[in-house]
């Protein structure tokens, strides 16, 4: 188990997709390994999810967790292993919202993501998960898929007006730069 270094904005390999994790590595040793050195690294860089791209490992896996965080006060969301998520959209309600991204350290950018998803794939041991979701947790999952498909929520935005440093326009949040 080890805090891994994590890849910024302008790494070629955050840009490439993800393949997808064969089912035979689920449960195995190597797996709970990686599920291990992620879940590490996000809590060390007090993040809300993290990406098996983010940490140099091009498979289709994220994590996702939010408790007592003060950048997201009321907001909890279940700690989640997510493998080879697919993602659909609910409605046509859209919802505009910051974000910070641990691989575009210090920043923030205001991006407008679908209200409501469903999203399915896997647990770490290939157990189906289906669950239906809106508000901050929909915006998380989004955000953590979009980096197995090379997308940094930079490249989302439609307005660059409303992104800067986190430090100016957020300075309650500047020792919490990261997500």
């Amino acid at each position: 188990m080890a805090v891994r270094p994590i890849l910024k904005m302008g790494t070629p390999s955050l840009m490439q997709p993800s393949v997808p994790l064969p089912r035979e590595q689920f449960g195995s040793r190597a797996l709970s390994k990686l599920l291990d050195d992620m879940k590490q690294t996000m809590v060390a860089a007090h993040g809300a999810g993290l990406a098996a791209p983010q940490i140099g490992e091009n498979v289709r896996l994220v994590i996702f967790e939010v408790r007592e965080n003060p950048r997201y006060p009321g907001v909890v969301v279940p700690f989640t292993v997510l493998i080879n998520p697919v993602i659909s959209v609910i409605g046509e309600a859209r919802e505009a919202g910051w974000e910070g991204c641990l691989s575009v350290p210090g920043m923030r950018g205001e991006v407008t993501r679908p209200a409501k998803i469903r999203y399915t794939g896997f647990d770490e041991h290939g157990e189906p998960i289906d669950r239906t979701v809106e508000g901050f947790h929909a915006r998380v999952v989004q955000h953590e898929c979009d980096h197995l498909d090379g997308v940094l929520y930079p490249m989302r935005m439609t307005d660059m007006s409303r992104f800067g440093f986190t430090e100016i326009l957020f300075p309650d949040l500047a020792p919490y730069d990261d997500d």
